[in-house]
Parts: C-alpha cells; structure tokens; sequence
C-alpha cells in the first residue's frame, strides 16, 4: 500500500471515530472473504459498529455491481483500536497482500441523523456542540429502500449520478451496498462544506429526487453522517482523491 497520508491534525483522541476502507482485487474470487471476514471483525476489540459493503459501478447506488471492489465501514472506540486492527488483523494482511489497490481514511464524525440496522452507530453528540468542517468533508448516506419504490428509486440513480459528475466540490464518490438493491448507500469526498450545501439544497435535479423521496416515503430507514476525514492512505482508482488538499 502506497503511504499518502494526510495526517496534520491530532486525530480524536480516544473518542469514536470511523473509517472507511475501500480495496480492488484482480478477480471476483475476493468475493468469498465477505463471508469469511464476519466473524473476525465480530471478535475485533474496539470495533463498536461495522458493515462490508459490496461496491456499484457508478458514483451513486447503481444496479450494476463492481465483483473486484468491496469496502469496509467500521466505528472505532479510538485511534488504538483501529491501529490495532491495521497492525494486527488477518483481514487488513490479506489487503495488504491480495488487494490491486487499497485507500483507506480516517473520519472525525460531525453529526449525523437517523438509524443502521436499528441503532446510531455514532452515539449522541455532547448537548450544545456544533462541530464544523473548515475542510474536506466526508459523507455517508445510506437508505433501506421499501420493495414497492425499488423501480422508482433505481429510476433516479442516472439523473444523480450525472449530477455528481458536474460537481467541481465532488472529489470522489462510491456507491456501496450491504444487501443487493434494497440496502444502499454511498460514501463521498468533498472540498468543504460548502460544496456539500450546494449540492444537496442549490442542484435542482438532487432536491427534486429528495422531495420524491419525501412524498412517497421510500425508505423505510436512512442515515446520513458528516466527518472530517484527517487522514487518508492508498489509492482509489489510481490516486488518493484527499492528496492534493492540506488536511
């Protein structure tokens, strides 16, 4: 794994942090490890909240799936128990001795709303903190889709996927998924806030896709979280999307 890191922060301390992991093999035969990897990660010390995600071949959440990529989200209770977990964990010496190409980041949760699988991976913020990003921004939104707005919501993946292409503030972005079609996600790269704000409220196809969601109520749960990523590893699709930017 190429070291690229942008590490100028003093990370979180001993609070929860996340990281995302995103590694491409040669084949598809890496797909036997999603099976295989459950229960080590179940048994890793420290690991407080985790999914492995299979990838989509577009930025958003697409029908089409990417065998070769697969990724990993994880909840840490500090910087030890993820170190521990690169240092030490047969999984990550597989990536290290398997993967095409790995990229990997730390995230600084700032604030998220709604639920995974029942629960907030994150843990409630301390009453009156506001924390804010005068960086890069990461961004995790994930939905369960309700089986009768399947067709209508994959029928809206191209129009966001395009939106994504034309924004200057999108570094990079995945969509990722831990079931096929009905549980999706995506995990994007952003200047700043900024960036974030106007695509979510100023692009006009994203906020009509929203209030779609809003009137039909697709989803039956969704999560969307905000980090500061503070230090980042690797490559993804041939360059770490973070490099150019001083974290």
């Amino acid at each position: 794994m190429t070291d690229t890191s942008n590490d100028t922060s003093s990370g979180t301390g001993e609070g929860i942090i996340a990281s995302f992991h995103l590694n491409r093999y040669a084949d598809v035969g890496a797909m036997r490890h999603m099976a295989f990897d459950r229960p080590v990660l179940g048994r890793t010390e420290g690991l407080v909240f985790w999914r492995l995600l299979g990838t989509g071949r577009g930025r958003s959440m697409t029908l089409g799936a990417d065998l070769r990529r697969w990724a990993l989200f994880a909840v840490w209770r500090g910087e030890g128990a993820l170190d521990r977990f690169l240092d030490g964990s047969p999984i990550t010496a597989r990536w290290r001795r398997e993967a095409a190409e790995s990229w990997q980041v730390r995230l600084a949760p700032l604030g998220s709303r709604g639920r995974w699988g029942g629960v907030d991976p994150f843990g409630p913020a301390p009453a009156g903190e506001k924390r804010e990003s005068r960086g890069p921004v990461a961004v995790l939104t994930r939905a369960a889709i309700r089986p009768a707005r399947l067709v209508a919501f994959y029928r809206s993946v191209p129009e966001v996927d395009r939106l994504l292409e034309e924004q200057e503030g999108c570094l990079a972005s995945v969509g990722v998924g831990e079931w096929p079609l009905a549980r999706q996600a995506t995990f994007s790269l952003w200047r700043d806030a900024a960036a974030v704000r106007d695509f979510a409220y100023a692009a006009a196809a994203h906020r009509r896709v929203i209030e779609r969601v809003r009137a039909h109520d697709w989803y039956s749960e969704e999560l969307f979280a905000r980090f500061t990523p503070y230090a980042s590893q690797g490559a993804w699709d041939g360059a770490d999307p973070l490099a150019r930017l001083a974290l």
